[in-house]
């Protein structure tokens, strides 16, 4: 866990990719009981006005906030987390999937050993989430 003393507003998380792929979809659905056919089934994501099968927002939210958690080494210290979903995070039917890119920046550090980290995710350059926020308690 990084010390207060050592953050400055400015200081810069570790960056991080990571990949989801349709597999990643099922499993996240049998987690979370959301069986939305937009997330598994092509031909109807598509019907409904979609460029193909998407993640679960919550997912993303989930896989973008463990650069927070990584960085502080305990969940537990994440007194709060929030985002704005700006742009579906669509899930091509490969190898590949998508590769969803996360750096994270304090944005202040407070009197109170909370610190606010400000997220910035990303798929193919897009931001997919938008005022993604966690306060983190350092000490």
């Amino acid at each position: 866990m990084p010390a207060l003393e050592d953050v400055q507003v400015g200081t810069e998380l570790p960056a991080r990719e990571f990949t989801l792929q349709r597999a990643n979809l099922v499993q996240y659905a049998g987690a979370s009981g959301d069986f939305n056919i937009i997330h598994w089934n092509e031909r109807v994501a598509k019907a409904v006005g979609l460029p193909n099968v998407i993640a679960h927002g919550m997912l993303t939210m989930a896989t973008a906030g463990r650069v927070v958690t990584d960085w502080v080494g305990d969940p537990g210290r994440v007194l709060s987390y929030g985002v704005r979903f700006s742009r579906p995070v669509v899930v091509e039917d490969d190898d590949q999937g998508a590769t969803l890119t996360v750096s994270g920046l304090v944005e202040a550090k407070n009197d109170d050993g909370t610190v606010v980290v400000g997220l910035t995710a990303t798929v193919g350059g897009d931001k997919v989430l938008m005022g993604a926020k966690a306060v983190v308690r350092l000490s």
